[in-house]
């Protein structure tokens, strides 16, 4: 009995782990299109830290949860976690119970809400970005981890030589909420556009294959290294710690 109580308190505890959720800009199919989660573990000391990309192709805040991705993250946090949340690209459709308003949500950070009926007779409460961006940030600290907030990639798309921006509406709206919540906040989407800017519209469109949104695994690489600077930019985010030298 000694022996297993004397094991059982020189097991070393387990690492910590930076859990990723969010859309098809955080996690793809790693051939054409990458997701920048898929690169953000070479920028980490693995033997220390480890990354689980649960973000899914196609989904919003609202789908995120609706088809439970949430919960299956929620039940693995333990204290010490962090939970990266980068959304935006898949918010915008009217909220409706058609097929091209499945992922809509009410837009800003208000307590807005609509109610649907799906045709099967199921209720669903529709809320605001912002909601919904509350709801991750409180429901990870309850369990004791550290939740951070990073704005979406920009899109390929420029205008009188700029690459357009999030700050007038998901980007400003994740930032609000970061604020209100009193979390870290990585403006991803201005850091990734002031490197794009600098570049000019003809070099940042070899990093986008097929469309605007999303990126080939060198645009991903272009991001996560993004993630990174935003990182190592707020010394009071703890992850700077488990980055590598």
């Amino acid at each position: 009995m000694f022996a297993i109580i004397a094991g059982l308190a020189f097991k070393q505890p387990t690492k910590p782990v930076i859990y990723l959720i969010g859309d098809s800009t955080v996690h793809n199919s790693d051939k054409v299109q990458w997701g920048w989660g898929s690169i953000l573990p070479d920028y980490f000391d693995l033997s220390k830290i480890s990354v689980n990309n649960q973000a899914m192709a196609g989904r919003s805040t609202r789908t995120f949860i609706k088809e439970n991705r949430w919960h299956r993250v929620d039940s693995m946090l333990r204290p010490g976690d962090y939970v990266l949340m980068q959304f935006g690209h898949n918010e915008g459709s009217k909220p409706d119970t058609n097929k091209a308003g499945y992922r809509g949500v009410l837009k800003g950070t208000g307590e807005e809400t609509v109610d649907l009926t799906w045709p099967n007779g199921t209720k669903e409460t529709v809320h605001t970005y912002g909601w919904y961006l509350h709801k991750f940030i409180r429901e990870t600290k309850a369990k004791g981890a550290t939740p951070i907030v990073l704005s979406m990639i920009p899109r390929n798309q420029f205008k009188d030589g700029k690459v357009l921006r999030a700050d007038n509406d998901y980007g400003k709206w994740a930032k609000e909420i970061a604020e209100q919540e009193k979390v870290a906040f990585i403006n991803l989407n201005g850091i990734t556009a002031d490197k794009y800017d600098t570049w000019g519209a003809d070099s940042v469109k070899k990093f986008f294959p097929s469309d605007h949104t999303h990126p080939n695994k060198m645009g991903a690489t272009i991001n996560a290294e993004s993630v990174v600077a935003g990182i190592k930019a707020n010394p009071s985010i703890a992850l700077n710690k488990y980055l590598k030298k």
